[in-house]
């Protein structure tokens, strides 16, 4: 299977919820891989520019992550997160992402559009997939602020006005949570689904119990991303390896952890119904 387009994986996830995990350094793509395989699904790993930035440069971690999708048994697709750059969306076709997440919320609305259309062309010229979002995920404030959320008729305009593959949307959840409280808006995911043609992206999902987040899917959302909660599970592990040894080996802790988040990656893919690695097609 290994490395494939992430459109292949989105378009075979009627039904189903394509889950999306964050990298933020080797360990975290390998642990990913390794429990899409124990499951059998296909998954998306994404490189946001903050991971960017703690490397110093893309090309690192996009090739580390890359080669790790390769040598998957299952169908693995590379994603950049929340991208801000138009340099950094260039850089990452050069290295051969499937898909790219550009972030122009910050830009007002009539400007985020002409950005993000100017992405869509680029991209979609070199075969990438685009996801974008109308405002601000929470953890920045912004449209998943508490009270704001995404009107489906904007939503069904911008999809319309910039030609994006998957959009983002705010129905209640925010980034970087590490409670799950986050209280989803069901019949908002739908009324979207309804108006908009394009997969539907829910971020913050770190903060959803895990019930929510299946009713979140079968009300519409197609990808469901996930880094918080994987980097809790990932932090756990070492704070309980270093309290029992005083070894000075990082193996002897970042090891345990890969493991302890493979294994959290392998539940959470059962649990949320995601796709199955054979309805994917012939890699790319």
């Amino acid at each position: 299977m290994a490395l494939v387009p992430t459109a292949a994986i989105l378009d075979a996830a009627a039904g189903h919820a394509v889950l999306a995990f964050n990298v933020v350094q080797l360990e975290h793509a390998q642990a990913i891989v390794a429990g899409a395989e124990a499951a059998g699904r296909a998954v998306v790993l994404q490189i946001s520019e903050n991971c960017v930035r703690y490397h110093g440069a893309l090309r690192p971690i996009a090739l580390a992550t890359l080669a790790v999708a390769e040598a998957a048994a299952v169908p693995v697709a590379v994603h950049l997160d929340h991208v801000e750059s138009e340099t950094l969306v260039t850089q990452g076709i050069r290295l051969g992402v499937g898909s790219v997440m550009f972030d122009a919320s910050r830009s007002p609305y009539a400007e985020n559009v002409a950005r993000t259309a100017a992405v869509v062309r680029q991209c979609h010229d070199a075969g990438v997939a685009v996801e974008a979002e109308l405002g601000e995920i929470g953890g920045k404030d912004g449209v998943h602020a508490p009270g704001v959320r995404t009107d489906p008729a904007e939503a069904a305009a911008y999809a319309a006005a910039t030609g994006v593959d998957a959009l983002a949307v705010a129905v209640g959840t925010s980034h970087a949570m590490v409670t799950k409280d986050a209280v989803l808006d069901l019949d908002l995911i739908a009324a979207i689904r309804a108006a908009v043609p394009v997969p539907l992206v829910l971020h913050g999902s770190s903060g959803v119990p895990e019930h929510d987040l299946a009713a979140a899917v079968a009300a519409g959302i197609r990808k469901v991303n996930i880094a918080t909660h994987l980097n809790a599970v990932f932090t756990a592990s070492v704070r309980a390896a270093l309290h029992e040894t005083s070894t000075v080996d990082t193996r002897k802790y970042l090891g345990p952890a890969r493991t302890a988040v493979a294994a959290e990656v392998s539940r959470l893919l059962g649990a949320l119904r995601a796709v199955p690695a054979q309805t994917i097609g012939t890699p790319a």
